[in-house]
Formats: C-alpha cells, structure tokens, sequence
C-alpha cells in the first residue's frame, strides 16, 4: 500500500513536471526567471565554448592541412592507438632533393646545391614537427580538456537547474490551484521542498559558471606557449634559410645570372625578398691572387696555372669539363667575354669561367 502512494505521488509529480513545461512553451504558465548575474555567466559560458570549438578546429586546419589525415588521427586517438609516423612535406621535398642530388653527383655545383637544400629542408621540417607536438600538448589539449570535461560538468549541472526550476514552478501551480487547506499545507510544504532545492542548485551552477574565470586565464597561459612555439619554429626555419642563403652564395654567380635576367625581363611585378649580402670574399678564392690576377692575365699573352674550385660541365664543344681541385694552364684569348679564359688540359682545349678557377702563384 504504501509502495502504491509513493508510486502515484511520483506519476503525479512527473505528470505536473511535463504540464508545467508544455504550458511554458505555450505561454500558458510563469516561469521563474533565473538572476541576471547567473544568465550573463550562462551566455559566458556558452559563448566560451563556442569559441574554443572554433579555435579548436582552425588550429588543427593549421597544423594539419589535409583533412583526411586529420580524420585518420581522430580514428587512431578514439581506438587509443599510436599515430603511425609520416614525413611531412618538408621532409619529402628534403629527401627528393637530397636524391636527385646524388644522382646528378655530389661533386657538381648542382648536385652539392641540391643535397643542401635538402639537408636544410629536412632540419625545417623536423622543426615543423617540434612545433605541432608542442602545440598539440600545451595548447590543443588544454582546451580539449575544457570542453570534454569542465564544460560537459556545467551543462550536465545547468540541465539539472533547468529541472530544479520547472519542479518549483510545477510547486507554485499546485499552490494555486489548492483550495482545500490540507491540499494547501501539502502545496505549501511541497513549494518550500523544491525551492530550497533550486537554491541550492543554483549555487552549486553559479560556481561552475564562475570557474569559467580561471578557464581563460588558464587558455591566456596556453596562448602565451602557442606563440612562443610559433617564434621558435619561424626562427629556427629561417635561421636555417639563412644559413643556406650564406652557402648558396659561395657558389658562383653564374648559377643565378639566368635566373636574375629572366626575372628582371619579365615585366611583371616583382617580389622582395630578404637576402644576406654577400661579400667579394665570397665569390672569388681569398688564397690565390684574386680578381687583380685574372685582370693582369687578360692584359698579357702569357699564360698561368689555376686550380679549379668547382665542377663543371661544359655546355658546348667550345667549352672545357672541369673537375674540382684539378689544376689547368689558362690564358686570354682577345675578344673572348671577360668572364671566360681559355683553358688546357694536356690536348685538351675550351672555355673555363673564371669564377671557378683560383690563379696560382
């Protein structure tokens, strides 16, 4: 029997509840209106999570363009399995060169040049990888924290208020309609219940609500280490281009010359772009006697032993191949560019440049 009260009183307390709600989306009953101080720290809340969604989703874009592989990630983390690891674009394009290099042969100019850049492109990007595991730990994850775990807290505790408030409201309704005094003592004991339970459920909301506070500065805190990974990852990247710009340099002009006066004829609007200067030193060999030689051997008939800094491939039947360190006699030949030396090897004749010889004593 008694059982079969406490079962008909909850059927009526459940029925009462879903009446209340139904007449409130009528317009048919009040609604308790919750306080201003904990609406704004609901839409703070709200408009936290939102946002952090949205940064959320732009940085993994950031930090990881292609969306299948994103997907994969997101599959290997909900299985709880290792991410298998894979080159990224920098480390490909670093590999192809470094093998198209040493195919072309690590004693050209090209191929030396080749295996640089991708030295250099392989070390951006392991740096790269630096950068996105840092990022994925003190800056993805602490907002993941946020909205898989703190904020699923507050909406679970917001519904929970929600429920509080139509269980009064549902109170207050019974008041009213009670006309018999038992019926009104029962009402009036029933108000002060759910009452003193909305209460307490609004603090215990209130309080979540206003830890979303520490939340920010928390995510300010993670920002601040996003930044300083992204400064570090854009120095080190360009501390390495610069270092290869330098090593670049030290070949000789004549790799870019054709490049220089495609871009300058062109026509079109042009790019600046930071370069380091390069010195004199750079270009011609501190060791031997320098530009004043060369211009001392144009001016004379005689001829003068040099030894060759660089490969080189000649480009035509005119032209002399040169390998590195060998030494050759040059001389000037009148009316030939003042670039270019005639140079010999045993019977061997052709044009050399003279930005890859050093003139011996």
């Amino acid at each position: 029997w008694i059982r079969a009260v406490i079962g008909l009183a909850s059927q009526r307390l459940t029925l009462s509840f879903h009446l209340q709600f139904t007449e409130e989306k009528l317009g048919q009953a009040e609604k308790t209106e919750l306080d201003a101080h904990l609406e704004n720290l609901l839409c703070r809340a709200e408009c936290t999570k939102q946002n952090t969604e949205r940064i959320m989703k732009q940085t993994e874009v950031l930090l990881q363009p292609n969306p299948n592989v994103r997907i994969e990630e997101f599959l290997y983390e909900k299985l709880e399995k290792k991410v298998p690891t894979r080159m990224n674009n920098h480390e490909v394009l670093g590999l192809s060169m470094i093998e198209s290099g040493s195919e072309f042969g690590p004693g050209t100019a090209y191929g030396n040049a080749l295996i640089k850049c991708g030295e250099t492109e392989k070390q951006i990007g392991g740096a790269e990888r630096e950068f996105i595991q840092s990022s994925a730990i003190n800056f993805l994850t602490p907002f993941r924290n946020f909205l898989e775990g703190d904020f699923k807290t507050i909406l679970k505790e917001r519904k929970l208020l929600q429920v509080k408030r139509l269980d009064l409201d549902a109170a207050k309704t019974r008041l009213k309609k009670a006309r018999v005094p038992d019926a009104r003592a029962v009402a009036e004991q029933d108000l002060r219940m759910t009452q003193s339970e909305f209460d307490r459920q609004a603090e215990i909301t209130r309080l979540l609500l206003e830890g979303v506070s520490s939340t920010h500065a928390h995510h300010l805190r993670c920002l601040t280490d996003f930044v300083e990974a992204q400064t570090t990852y854009y120095a080190q990247s360009y501390q390495y281009m610069v270092d290869l710009q330098k090593q670049l340099g030290s070949f000789p002009s004549t790799f870019s010359s054709n490049n220089n006066q495609s871009s300058s004829s062109s026509g079109g609007a042009s790019i600046s772009v930071p370069t380091i200067p390069l010195s004199a030193s750079m270009l011609s060999p501190s060791p031997g006697l320098g530009l004043s030689g060369f211009h001392e051997l144009r001016n004379s008939s005689g001829s003068r032993k040099a030894r060759v800094l660089y490969d080189y491939d000649a480009a035509g039947s005119s032209e002399l191949s040169l390998l590195a360190d060998e030494v050759i006699m040059v001389s000037s030949v009148p009316g030939m560019d003042s670039d270019w030396l005639m140079g010999e090897r045993g019977t061997q004749k052709g044009k050399v440049p003279i930005t890859y010889l050093e003139l011996l004593n």
